[in-house]
Formats: structure tokens, sequence, C-alpha cells
């Protein structure tokens, strides 16, 4: 059972300083990078608060497809230039390092969350498409991630759930998915069972200096710290802006879909280079149908689907995988997600505010979430990260 703390159990003021050679620290945020970051803190003896302003798991990290990704986006590359390319190469070496912790983590959280690596496929239906992916595999190759072109004759064999006539194939086996129902509770169960204290139902947070470090408020309650790991995924902006920090950053609504169940036939991650589309089948048969397709906002900020959208996102999704074209599709829903323009992580200590860790992986945040905490969760008690990844490429 959780050791949660709601509002109505903190109705007073909590001081938290301080113990011995212990740091304390905040953590905002109860989506898959807060709860992965208090459980390393947590692990490794740093005494840990996190703050979440409604529950575990509520938001961007529950409502993704649960793509786990390794290839650089085909169509930022596209638009971009291969000189995006290369600058992008850091983050493929944290998605390479985080991937390499899924594989075990599993095991580390003593819990199923449907991890499979089956490999993913970019498919290519043009000339054009097939030169663009070949630059692209070539960086990715010179960051790490096996990258194998597959041409239209072997294709076939290799995928012969795509339609015919594609010209080529990326397949980086390092790819997979896992079940984003699962993943952030479990490290809130992991964090919560080795000391730290999670915060439900705190309502919107908000931080303020004080003379030694900070104070972080909620419905209900405060603490007052040194330390904070801003986590807070689409709620960053606003959260930053009140200590006077103004970063590009921006909140995103899109949508996803998901089918009815059916007979395994998918075995990769699929994208296509035509166009935005991510298909991947759960383990009981569900096709998950995404690819970053924006959803609309109403007028009181909430996300609703984009009926346009969704008609286009379904009909390439049949063009690139007949198979799904029988089937019925039980949801579509929509998720607010944090970005920014050029697709790179923020992560360490902010300049302008000493003690405060912003956590920050834009549009790729499930499939790195693990390895920038560990990160982040370093960073925090005056380490350097374990990594191959030069995390200077995404200081604040």
């Amino acid at each position: 059972m959780l050791r949660y703390a709601n509002k109505c159990e903190h109705s007073a003021h909590i001081w938290i300083r301080k113990r011995g050679s212990r740091v304390t620290t905040v953590v905002i945020g109860g989506g898959l990078a807060g709860c992965a970051a208090a459980w390393y803190l947590a692990r490794d003896g740093v005494e840990v608060t996190l703050i979440e302003a409604g529950e575990v798991n509520q938001l961007a990290s529950g409502s993704n497809a649960g793509s786990l990704h390794a290839q650089i986006p085909h169509e930022p590359f596209v638009l971009k230039g291969e000189g995006w390319g290369r600058m992008f190469s850091p983050t493929v070496r944290l998605l390479r390092a985080s991937l390499a912790m899924w594989a075990g983590l599993e095991a580390e959280l003593d819990a199923d969350l449907e991890v499979k690596f089956g490999g993913g496929m970019l498919v290519g239906q043009t000339r054009e498409e097939a030169r663009q992916i070949a630059a692209k595999a070539e960086i990715q190759r010179a960051a790490g991630v096996e990258t194998e072109l597959i041409g239209a004759a072997e294709l076939a064999g290799r995928a012969p759930y795509l339609a015919p006539g594609a010209e080529i194939g990326a397949f980086a086996p390092i790819e997979g998915k896992a079940n984003p129902l699962l993943v952030a509770p479990a490290f809130a169960r992991a964090a919560t069972a080795a000391g730290a204290t999670i915060v439900t139902r705190a309502g919107k947070a908000a931080i303020v200096r004080e003379r030694q470090g900070y104070s972080v408020h909620w419905t209900g309650g405060s603490i007052a710290t040194r330390r904070i790991v801003v986590a807070a995924g689409a709620a960053t902006g606003p959260l930053l802006e009140s200590l006077g920090i103004h970063l590009a950053i921006d909140a995103v609504p899109i949508q996803v879909s998901v089918t009815e169940l059916a007979e395994p036939f998918l075995p990769h991650l699929v994208y296509a280079a035509a166009e935005k589309l991510t298909m991947k089948q759960a383990r009981n048969g569900s096709v998950l149908i995404g690819g970053g397709w924006e959803a609309c906002i109403d007028a009181r900020g909430r996300p609703y689907v984009n009926a346009a959208n969704l008609a286009t996102n379904l009909a390439l999704a049949c063009r690139t995988v007949p198979g799904v074209a029988s089937l019925s599709i039980v949801r579509s829903w929509p998720a607010i997600v944090n970005g920014t323009d050029d697709w790179m992580p923020i992560l360490g200590e902010l300049p302008a505010a000493p003690g405060i860790f912003l956590s920050y992986v834009p549009w790729l945040g499930f499939s790195a979430g693990p390895a920038a905490a560990r990160a982040i969760a370093s960073m925090v008690q005056g380490k350097v990260p374990e990594m191959d990844v030069d995390f200077r490429a995404f200081a604040p």
C-alpha cells in the first residue's frame, strides 16, 4: 500500500530540514519524471518529499502511447536538416542510456511494466524519404544506436504487415514499448518503500525564495528546503515564471487512439516517414495509434480530440499497416505534453535559481524518463551522472 499523504492529512505546515549528512529535497510533479527522481533520491538515502497537484500519473505520463524511442524523430530531421540531427545526438545517447535502464526496470521495481523490445521500424515510401532515412541512420549509428537499413525486397519478408511498395525501412532493435499506466505508480511505490513521502491532491504548487533556500507551498501545506527538482511537465513554465525565470518551453495538446483487441500481428514499433505516425500492439492485442497529431483546447484550457486530425492519423495508419483497417477504435484521448522547438532536453541546476534542478525532456519524456531522473538525482547530490552522455548539452 502506498504511503501517500493527501492534503487533508497535511493541513498544517510541514518544515523539513537537513538532518545529519542527508540532503532534504522536494520534487514537484507526480509523473514518471518526478516519481523516478523521488525513487532514485530515496534509494540513495536522500530525504525527499514529492508534491503532486492531482494524482500520481494522472497527466501525460499516463496518457501517452508507451513508445520507447531511440531513433532521431523524423519530422524535425526533415524540417530542420542534418545539422539539427547532429545537434540532437546527445539526446540519442540519453535515449539509448534510458532504454538500457528500461531493460532492467521491472526487476529493479519488482513490477510488471509490460516492457518489450521488439525493435522500431521507420518506413519510407519514396527515394527522397529513403535518402533522408539513410542520412539520419548514419547520425544514429555515430551516437551508438544500431540502425539497420532494409531494402524493398527484404522488407516484405521482415515486416509482412506493411502495405506493398515501401522503398526502405530503418530498423533499430533496441526500441520497444511499455504500459504507461503502470510505470509511474511503480516508481511511486518503490519511492515510498524507500522512505519518500508523496503528497497528492495538493493543488497548484508555488516556489518562494527564502533567505536560506526556498519554500514550496501548496493547498494546506508548505516545506522549507534548499533543493527542489521541478519535474512538472507541461506545468513547468508557469511554475518557473513565478520566480522570474522564462524558458522557451511549450505545453502542446496531442491525441492517441487505441483499437479493439486483435491477434498478434505487429511485432515492431512502427513509424512512417511520410507523415506523423507511431503504431504498436500492446500485450493484450490492442493497437495504439499516435504520432503527435495535435488536439484542441476548449475555453477552459482543457484538451479534446481534434476530429479532422484523428481522421488523417487513422487513414495514414491504414495505408501504412492495412491490417488495422478492419479494427474498431475503442477510444481516442488527448493529453498535454511538454515540448520545445529544438526538441532538446533541459536537465540540470538553474543558474538563476541555485538549488533548483529542472528535469524537462520534451516530446520523448516517457522514453528518456528513467535516465533523466537518475541523472538529476545524481546532480542534486553533487555527483556527476554515470552515463555516456554529455549533459552539458542539456544545461539550462
